[in-house]
């Protein structure tokens, strides 16, 4: 019970607060990730306590997921990878005038979602931490490709479309140094590719300049922001009443999001895209998916925070980093000299119920101080539509310049912004692409590995019972709908017959 009263102490209570407006500042700006905002937090945290220093890792975190939703909605550019997901249906909303309906309740979203995530740390950690550890490179292989299948129901209407996206994100994605043989993969000489195309200026250029370019190229006349003066008004209650409507969604979606966040290597990113997919397939409305749909805005929202409990599973009953974010924790940990694992539950009970309190407590003040996020956002789109795009363009390169320093980065995000404009033009989809990026190198790795593992034999990658279950899945997500409409056509003609 100390350590629950501790946290409102304000030695503790004042940094967290302060981290969590810094998320919202640093989530807001295309480029600037929620693992870039807890890295500045870390060297600051140095010089508190450890529940302090934790406290502000957990405020920045939760407050940047979130706040990175406000330019997705918006503008369509996501402002942390974990966003790229909300764009689709929370932009469309915006461009219907209900920008305010989808940011309501995504941040209402958010915070549930993140609870039902810190509930769930809190209930079951030892136990989905170690199903979590009984994944091998063959489990591994085929989450991957369970992940990649998801761009079948990402695609509007055409899946061959939003394979071949997906495919081209693979192939991207295997640019750089081969880390099992040290060879370069098309470098074609060039000393910046042996890294590899970097994630942010990717998804900036594909998600950000793109839709500058195609409003430019829509001409003046057209060149309108979704308006931030809303066709659709809505108080909290409104907003809660709609979230309880579709509580089934956001309670699957923030046990997805926690389930996937679990799984080490994972993270907010993904469950993020994995949840959107598992609601567009499971959903009846499934067409709507991208065009507006409600879902699509709470599925994700409610995924991304939920995952944020569930990387400190493994992290903090094992040692093992769910994602980037909890991999600097861990370290921030070893610097304020605590070993996380088993053991940090009986060595140091204090400081675990006052991050769990502490993890509840920043899901509660992210409704008010994403409230005034959301608010202090809208007097961005109240300026000028040319000086707006003009400030997109400015901290697209600033957002992919800042991650490695590097001005051939501003390159790649020009090139993609391009490649992300002829794409729209040909209707291919853009978020199987991110998709593929994203779980490419977690594909590949794992197959080669577990093919090294078993001299070149494919079979522990089906006869092991996790991986035929994911396997199994794959096969669902592109035989099942299909099956259906099948069988529903076969009931019908039997109906008619009769």
């Amino acid at each position: 019970m100390d350590s629950v009263l501790a946290v409102f102490s304000p030695d503790i209570i004042f940094p967290v607060l302060m981290a969590m407006t810094f998320g919202i500042f640093v989530g807001g700006l295309p480029g600037l990730t929620a693992t870039m905002a807890v890295a500045l937090i870390i060297p600051i945290s140095y010089y508190m306590t450890p529940l302090a220093g934790l406290g502000m890792v957990l405020g920045v975190s939760f407050t940047s997921i979130f706040s990175g939703d406000i330019p997705a909605t918006f503008l369509r550019i996501p402002g942390t990878p974990a966003s790229g997901a909300a764009a689709l249906d929370g932009f469309e909303l915006a461009k219907k005038g209900k920008g305010s309906l989808a940011l309501t309740l995504d941040l209402f979203c958010s915070a549930i979602g993140g609870l039902i995530g810190i509930l769930l740390l809190i209930l079951i950690a030892p136990p989905l931490a170690n199903f979590a550890l009984k994944f091998t490179n063959f489990e591994y292989f085929w989450l991957g490709l369970f992940g990649l299948s998801m761009s079948a129901v990402l695609s509007k209407g055409n899946m061959m479309k939003g394979l071949t996206s997906a495919v081209l994100g693979l192939l991207i994605s295997t640019i750089g140094i081969d880390v099992t043989t040290g060879f370069p993969r098309y470098t074609f000489g060039n000393i910046e590719l042996m890294d590899g195309l970097g994630f942010i200026p990717v998804m900036i250029g594909l998600f950000g300049i793109s839709e500058v370019l195609k409003r430019v190229q829509q001409g003046a006349s057209k060149l309108q922001l979704p308006p931030i003066t809303e066709k659709v008004k809505i108080s909290p209650l409104e907003a809660l009443r709609i979230i309880w409507q579709n509580k089934w969604t956001l309670i699957k979606s923030a046990f997805v999001g926690t389930f996937v966040g679990a799984l080490p290597g994972a993270g907010a990113d993904i469950a993020s895209w994995v949840a959107y997919g598992v609601e567009k397939k499971t959903s009846r409305n499934s067409d709507d998916f991208g065009k507006g749909n409600i879902k699509g805005v709470i599925a994700p929202t409610s995924a991304n925070n939920a995952a944020l409990g569930g990387t400190w599973i493994p992290a903090l009953v094992f040692g093992v980093p769910g994602d980037t974010i909890t991999a600097i924790v861990l370290g921030a940990m070893l610097m304020y000299g605590l070993k996380p694992g088993p053991l940090i539950f009986t060595e140091s009970p204090d400081l675990v119920n006052g991050v769990f309190s502490i993890a509840i407590l920043a899901n509660i003040l992210l409704i008010p101080i994403g409230y005034l996020g959301i608010k202090a956002f809208a007097f961005v789109l109240k300026m000028k539509t040319s000086v707006v795009l003009t400030a997109v363009v400015l901290f697209s390169m600033i957002g992919s310049f800042a991650i490695r320093n590097s001005y051939f980065d501003i390159y790649v995000m020009l090139i993609f912004g391009l490649i992300g404009f002829l794409f729209e033009r040909l209707s291919v989809p853009l978020a199987p692409m991110i998709l593929g990026l994203i779980l490419g190198p977690m594909v590949e790795d794992n197959l080669r590995v577990g093919l090294i593992k078993t001299g070149g034999s494919m079979g522990q990658f089906f006869t092991r019972p996790i991986s035929l279950v994911l396997f199994i899945l794959i096969v669902l997500v592109f035989l099942g709908g299909p099956a259906l409409n099948l069988l529903k056509k076969g009931f019908s003609k039997h109906k008619t017959e009769e």
